[in-house]
């Protein structure tokens, strides 16, 4: 377990809660933060004992977006490319990849990029006031992070540009409404309401969440013949283990199952 300087992690009963923990910058994603986080992911990911992530922001919001301090170069060094194929997609393809769900509970604004590490996460919980804001036109850039893939396969391309064009703070119930979201709760409960929700997940098959994620991630790009081969093979890993054994015996016995993930 290691020491983190902008990240925290508590577990409980199989949930991680990873907490972005720069609450004076708004979670703003400066340097020390996307070592921390990547190093987090890549731990919680491997920890067994594990088998559900909530991420979410310190104080009064998920995330500002990057840290403008470190972007702005008045001397045009900067390679926006190597900055965001380098640090910050690594930790997202991180959480897209993981195996195990991860939920994002959002508080505050989620802006810019951040709006894009809690859209990806497999399911999102927002605070009632809560909002994803695509800020990108106020100064003079693109989506990044990813944010233009979730966008246009969950609202449409139509849709997708006119919150980018914009810059609409999509607050949270048009957020559920709209499928960016899975549950509005009030923000008092938003870290315990989307817990409780985790470590119910927790208490499922682990096989069948990894597996489950990985054909859902495989079916958004590809074609349905494909898709129903690469379910074959999911299936197959799953169906020899012995978590369906044990959940076959369970079920006959009447008792809660014992799942190993394996």
């Amino acid at each position: 377990m290691s020491d983190y300087e902008t990240v925290l992690i508590e577990r409980r009963d199989g949930v991680a809660l990873v907490t972005m923990n720069r609450p004076d910058a708004l979670n703003s994603m400066a340097m020390p933060l996307r070592r921390d986080l990547l190093q987090a992911a890549q731990e919680v990911n491997a920890d067994d004992s594990i088998r559900v992530v909530v991420l979410t922001g310190a104080g009064r919001g998920f995330g500002a977006g990057a840290d403008l301090t470190e972007v702005a170069d008045p001397s045009g060094q900067l390679d926006v490319r190597d900055y965001l194929n380098d640090e910050f997609k690594p930790i997202l393809m991180a959480i897209s990849n993981a195996p195990k769900p991860w939920i994002s509970a959002v508080n505050g604004p989620a802006a810019g990029i951040s709006a894009s590490f809690a859209m990806a996460c497999d399911l999102t919980v927002m605070a009632e006031d809560a909002y994803m804001y695509q800020a990108f036109t106020a100064i003079s850039l693109v989506p990044d992070g990813g944010a233009t893939w979730h966008l246009v396969r969950t609202l449409g391309r139509k849709r997708a540009y006119e919150v980018i064009a914009t810059g609409e703070k999509v607050k949270a119930q048009k957020c559920m409404d709209w499928g960016l979201c899975n549950r509005v709760v009030a923000p008092e409960a938003l870290v315990d309401e989307t817990m409780a929700w985790a470590a119910e997940l927790a208490a499922k098959a682990p096989l069948s969440l990894r597996y489950a994620k990985e054909a859902l991630n495989g079916a958004i790009e590809e074609p349905l013949a494909d898709t129903i081969s690469a379910e074959a093979e999911l299936q197959h890993i799953c169906i020899n283990s012995e978590d369906a054994g044990e959940g076959a015996l369970a079920f006959l016995e009447k008792r809660p199952p014992q799942w190993k993930g394996c």
